[in-house]
């Protein structure tokens, strides 16, 4: 009875991830029952909605309920924009919509930040409390702290697609679901729900109706990106953080510069391959379903400039932020003051997004900035046509000085308190140990050696990727579990001892 209630309850120490083999088993399951109904479209919507909400469940508990609140509220929403005969009509429930979308947004991760404002400009000593912890307790009688406010997981995620569903069906470019079901297996989607990519209604509900495919080269391109996104996670970037990263930003002043510029280098592996590496699992379980999400990074370190380094980081965020909030502000059509005004209020929104902290405030700002930077500069500098061989040395030092910019930045995001960045950047300044770097390197080597690995594969061309991805598709299937059975012998000899989350799941 135990080992039942283990695999239907919610434990917030023991929550569902990609990484676990209850997520693997989870899917066997899923995936058995599926094939008795992948052919019957409602029947196959309205199950992959169960098997949804209970992956939700046991992500994030009794948040699941948000979940099903902003489905039904957002589906109710989308039919009375489009049925509304005035104009004013439509802007009310356009901004119904939004308000509870960004209100619950702001309530669960920005309650403490609002409240610690509050205090420091009316000397009150104002406490948060959770409100739905205490509504929870009183239906199942439990006695959960109510002091203490938890970002539900992905809460960024789905509030951000309802709240685009809900701006187009505004806009006309797309109409209303009209069935609760469909909607809501779209919101609820297991695979992208806790930490994208974030997918857009007119991308993904046509899919809805769509009989199921999957060829063979289909299937052999999902094992490839699953095993990818493992190998990104397990391997690289959970190897590094705990064995390096963690270590150095929890306490800088212990480590020489170099090891703080080592750790900083580190988290922009660390960062891509977590979070990258969440994708392409995600992507991949969805095409074993029949389903096919958007490309959500594109080699972001081969950026030549920061515009380009957005054109490829987390895609399907930066193309939301352009769409629903840079260009509604104005975009680049009321001149140049504006446009650098509307790009830094994007970026620090976009800072915001990720956290209510001082530190992506200034994250975003040091990216607006940049951005603002890069359209003044080719404004400016843009000239006619470069000859080949400086093309190729032009690139060589846009890419390294847009990989050290963007580097120097993932310093705000990570380090734990303004405190521990000033203690990083005065080590690295002030203190390098350059004498030391032959013992650290050796001290280090499996580190450095996997950090310059996963850079090396990164910066390959294209073209090598794309033929190592096109020849495991094509390899016979025994060939493809022989290296199934091997990736899983690799990542069960290094992983760390304990899960370490998604990093994206705290935003």
């Amino acid at each position: 009875m135990d080992f039942l209630s283990g695999i239907f309850t919610f434990s917030q120490d023991d929550p569902m991830l990609f990484t676990r083999l209850y997520f693997w088993g989870f899917l066997f399951v899923l995936l058995l029952f599926y094939s008795t109904v992948y052919k019957r479209n409602t029947l196959r919507n309205a199950y992959l909605l169960l098997m949804s909400l209970f992956f939700y469940y046991k992500s994030g508990g009794y948040f699941f309920s948000l979940l099903v609140f902003s489905t039904l509220a957002d589906y109710t929403l989308g039919h009375l924009i489009h049925r509304a005969n005035t104009q004013a009509l439509r802007k009310l429930f356009l901004t119904l919509s939004i308000f509870l979308n960004l209100g619950l947004l702001a309530y669960f991760k920005y309650a403490y930040f609002l409240t610690d404002i509050y205090n420091d400009l009316t000397g009150s000593e104002a406490q948060v409390m959770n409100i739905f912890t205490r509504v929870y307790n009183s239906i199942a009688g439990r006695d959960m702290d109510i002091s203490v406010i938890i970002l539900p997981v992905g809460i960024s995620f789905f509030t951000f697609q309802t709240i685009s569903y809900a701006a187009d069906v505004y806009s006309r470019k797309l109409k209303p679901v009209t069935n609760i079901v469909d909607f809501g297996f779209y919101v609820s989607f297991f695979p992208q729900l806790v930490a994208g990519p974030i997918v857009r209604a007119a991308e993904f509900i046509p899919q809805l109706y769509n009989s199921f495919k999957l060829s063979t080269r289909q299937m052999g391109h999902s094992v490839f990106l699953i095993l990818n996104g493992l190998i990104k996670k397990m391997i690289i970037s959970d190897y590094i953080s705990a064995n390096f990263v963690d270590r150095v930003f929890e306490n800088p002043l212990s480590y020489t510069g170099f090891e703080n510029l080592m750790a900083v280098y580190g988290y922009s592996v660390q960062i891509y391959c977590d979070f990258s590496g969440y994708t392409d699992i995600a992507i991949g379980v969805a095409l074993l379903l029949g389903f096919r999400l958007p490309v959500n990074f594109n080699s972001p370190y081969k950026a030549v400039n920061i515009a380009d380094f957005w054109h490829r980081w987390h895609i399907s965020l930066s193309t939301w932020l352009r769409d629903y909030l840079y260009i509604p502000l104005g975009g680049n059509r009321k001149g140049r003051i504006r446009t650098n005004a509307n790009l830094m209020v994007t970026m620090l929104l976009g800072g915001l997004w990720h956290g209510a902290s001082m530190r992506f405030i200034l994250w975003g700002g040091l990216h607006g900035l940049a951005l603002a930077g890069h359209k003044f500069g080719k404004g400016i500098f843009s000239s006619g046509r470069i000859s080949r061989p400086s093309r190729g040395l032009r690139r060589f030092f846009s890419v390294f000085l847009t990989f050290q910019f963007v580097s120097f930045t993932w310093l705000f995001f990570r380090g734990e308190t303004m405190q521990h960045v000033n203690n990083m950047l005065y080590r690295i300044f002030n203190s390098f140990g350059a004498e030391n770097i032959p013992r650290i390197v050796f001290t280090h080597i499996n580190v450095f050696s996997l950090m310059l690995l996963a850079m090396i594969v990164h910066w390959m061309p294209s073209e090598y990727k794309e033929y190592c991805r096109g020849g495991f598709i094509s390899t016979p299937q025994a060939v493809k579990v022989i290296v199934v059975v091997v990736v899983v012998f690799v990542i069960y000899q290094v992983k760390s001892a304990a899960i370490q989350p998604f990093i994206y799941f705290q935003f």
